[in-house]
């Protein structure tokens, strides 16, 4: 019986670990959980985030549209992010997804050293 998801994987080559690594600790705020030579597990909020070194080529992007943080505070995700040299593509903004009944976020979009494109999600209380 599936549970959930336990992490989502990043796969790097080793010249672009330390980089995707310090991303992802040092801006993001993830906590190392455990590491091993080819890889490490990263924790925030409950959740993992894996990133293996043994990648043999940098890949194009992949089928994995993007990663969602859910977090209270997206704005200062946003400028962490772009303060870090980062690309932030979509800037913190309020929407509504048009569900029944309507769900209230606040969302902005970033690419990470490797192209991923990361989402920070925050659910808000009431409609704009």
């Amino acid at each position: 019986m599936i549970k959930g998801i336990h992490h989502v994987s990043i796969k790097c080559v080793k010249e672009d670990y330390e980089k995707v690594r310090s991303f992802y600790t040092d801006v993001l705020g993830l906590k190392l959980l455990r590491q091993w030579p080819d890889g490490t597990m990263l924790e925030i909020g409950g959740d993992i985030v894996e990133i293996f070194n043994n990648g043999t080529e940098r890949l194009p992007k992949g089928v994995i549209s993007h990663i969602a943080f859910s977090t209270d505070n997206p704005d200062e995700l946003a400028k962490r992010v772009k303060d870090a040299g980062y690309k932030v593509f979509m800037e913190p903004n309020d929407k509504s997804i048009p569900s029944d009944p309507p769900y209230p976020i606040r969302v902005a979009f970033c690419y990470g050293p490797l192209g991923e494109e990361i989402e920070f999600f925050a659910e808000r209380k009431t409609q704009s």
